[in-house]
């Protein structure tokens, strides 16, 4: 029986299991290699993954996006306040002081709690890999992030559990990263340890490792995060730069409109993938609201002084991992950049500063935790 990896991101979720001739990652029924990690509950079924994505503009309400930055939470915490206000779906304080998903299902009121929306997601993984082997699976190996506190662990084994996963390890994600690439790089010097430093800018946060390499042998020296810096935010400067011109000069108020909201976040996000290759980029989008078309345009320059606080930031788990692990910037050997919200030019040049080299992009940045 093989086992599979399951790499569960904010945004996509990635499968990976171990054949004979490797690693493969495995494709959904959209053959594609990453499912986006979305409940969506419809009047009369469940939609997930990129069936739940599909649906997020005809059910706003009733879709669940990013549970993993729920998992394991507090109600009451002000992070967690600023993470539901972007959420269009309906929340509770629970007993516990937990996090309760309130929506409309089988037209009643239905309330769910993060863990359950995750094991959905666990369930519908557990599926899309059943049907690629042709064969049931249970043992598996879960990627999650170093932030993650016991509670949150533990919420993530009681997921698999209804899932009917057996979990033979949780692993950190930049973890994760070094073992993959120290198993496929394989020129490692017999003169003394390789110092790595793996930077994974993911769709909500920021991971660093630094990892000392010898043949055959591989060491995590320290670990750092932002666990609040990701692409998404980079999106929501967008969002709010547009909504605010939108309001100005089309008199709407996006705010206040579910689907309005999460198609100008969508379009934002494409957007700033524009932004990465080219100088500029326009927004256009049909009837957004009340009927109307809208237009915008942005450079990246001025993107880049919109999202100045958040590219101040960047630097700080780095500096503090390698304070951590006692290295100075000339130990590094490789600065490795991963995630998905790590192909911002503006992120690269500022690594380049900080380290005094061209950050290296050797790794597949999607898919290098599952592998």
């Amino acid at each position: 029986m093989s086992v599979v990896g399951f790499d569960i991101g904010n945004e996509n979720c990635v499968i990976a299991v171990v054949k004979q001739r490797g690693i493969d990652v495995l494709l959904n029924d959209e053959s594609k290699r990453e499912t986006p990690a979305v409940v969506s509950f419809g009047e009369k079924q469940r939609f997930l993954g990129s069936a739940g994505a599909a649906s997020a503009t005809m059910n706003p309400k009733s879709t669940i996006s990013q549970v993993k930055r729920l998992i394991g939470r507090k109600f009451k915490q002000p992070d967690v306040q600023d993470d539901l206000r972007l959420f269009p779906f309906e929340t509770s304080e629970g007993p516990d002081g937990g996090i309760l998903i309130h929506l409309q299902y089988l037209n009643e009121k239905q309330t769910f709690s993060p863990v359950q929306i995750l094991a959905m997601l666990f369930v519908h993984l557990k599926q899309i890999t059943e049907k690629n082997l042709e064969m049931p699976i249970s043992d598996c190996v879960i990627g999650i992030p170093s932030y993650f506190t016991d509670l949150q662990r533990h919420m993530y084994l009681h997921a698999t559990e209804i899932a009917g996963l057996k979990p033979l390890r949780l692993m950190h994600d930049c973890t994760a990263i070094a073992l993959g690439y120290g198993i496929y790089k394989a020129d490692f010097s017999n003169a003394g340890p390789t110092y790595v430093m793996f930077v994974d800018i993911g769709h909500c946060d920021t991971q660093v490792a630094v990892a000392s390499f010898e043949p055959g042998h591989m060491k995590i020296l320290s670990h750092a995060f932002d666990w609040n810096l990701g692409g998404r935010d980079f999106d929501e400067v967008l969002f709010r730069y547009f909504a605010v011109q939108f309001k100005e000069q089309y008199k709407i108020d996006v705010y206040s409109n579910a689907r309005a909201s999460i198609r100008l976040r969508a379009s934002c996000e494409k957007l700033k993938k524009v932004l990465s290759a080219n100088p500029e980029a326009p927004l256009n989008i049909e009837c957004l609201m009340d009927e109307k078309d809208v237009k915008g345009f942005i450079k990246r320059e001025d993107f880049e002084k919109l999202s100045a606080d958040l590219l101040e930031r960047i630097s700080i788990p780095c500096r503090k991992a390698l304070a951590d692990c006692g290295l100075s910037v000339e130990k590094i050997h490789t600065v490795e950049l991963v995630g998905s919200g790590s192909r911002i030019p503006a992120i690269t040049r500022i690594l380049a500063t900080v380290f005094r080299r061209e950050p290296r992009r050797t790794i597949n940045a999607s898919e290098c935790v599952v592998r």
